[in-house]
């Protein structure tokens, strides 16, 4: 049984911090441009002081259709069950993921590091309590899987076709999909699932997301983030 863990990759990005700066200048008929410096200087090209505090002032304010005119692509892997979460926030993205009903190949499976205990106080979510690992194994949770996978091959094996055969795969199998969507659409993700009440598994995908943002959109991620 292969065992796999949720990745993020930035495939693809279009546009930068100068871009969100001019489509709230273009109000007044304005455009700024980058600072130059010499070639040797590693942070060659940086915004003007004056813009990465209008960056903040319209993060600060919630005008958030600046933020709007770029886009980032990211590869994922995840379990189903997060998948299923993320997929929910539909205004503004794009999702196109794998398909078992074409794939058939041997999936990957998803198992946490611990396990948590229920709410005290709510019907969704996890306490901090973390349950005894040996409570857990004495249920076979990997035995489990194994013993869908096997049905699965089975009726493949058997002509089943994929799109049947694939409804006795469980919950913690991986998927992978392509999401695209503006810098704003990703802000909302983010600041909805790194939430200390969101599901840990999909807390962790929210958080590779979060970390690879600033590399392609350094103010305007921070001020999206702190506003």
């Amino acid at each position: 049984m292969k065992i796999a863990q949720s990745s993020v990759h930035l495939v693809d990005h279009m546009g930068s911090d100068l871009s969100v700066v001019n489509a709230a200048r273009v109000s007044f008929a304005k455009e700024s441009s980058l600072l130059r410096f010499s070639p040797e200087d590693p942070d060659a090209d940086r915004l003007k002081e004056s813009d990465v505090k209008l960056i903040s002032y319209l993060a600060k304010h919630g005008h958030w259709s600046p933020f709007a005119h770029n886009s980032l692509t990211f590869r994922i892997k995840a379990p189903l069950f997060v998948a299923r979460q993320l997929v929910k926030h539909t205004v503004g993205g794009v999702w196109n993921e794998v398909s078992r009903r074409y794939v058939d190949d041997e999936p990957e499976f998803y198992f946490p590091e611990v396990f948590h205990g229920k709410p005290t106080n709510a019907k969704q979510g996890a306490s901090d309590e973390v349950i005894d690992p040996q409570l857990i194994t004495s249920l076979y949770p990997e035995q489990v899987v194994e013993d869908c996978l096997s049905l699965y091959k089975d009726l493949l094996n058997r002509g089943v076709a994929p799109e049947e055969a694939r409804m006795f795969l469980p919950l913690n199998t991986m998927t992978e999909w392509w999401w695209t969507g503006s810098l704003m659409f990703f802000a909302r993700v983010c600041k909805q699932r790194l939430d200390p009440h969101a599901q840990n598994a999909t807390r962790h995908v929210a958080q590779m997301i979060n970390d690879k943002i600033p590399d392609v959109f350094q103010h305007s991620w921070k001020a999206l983030m702190e506003g």
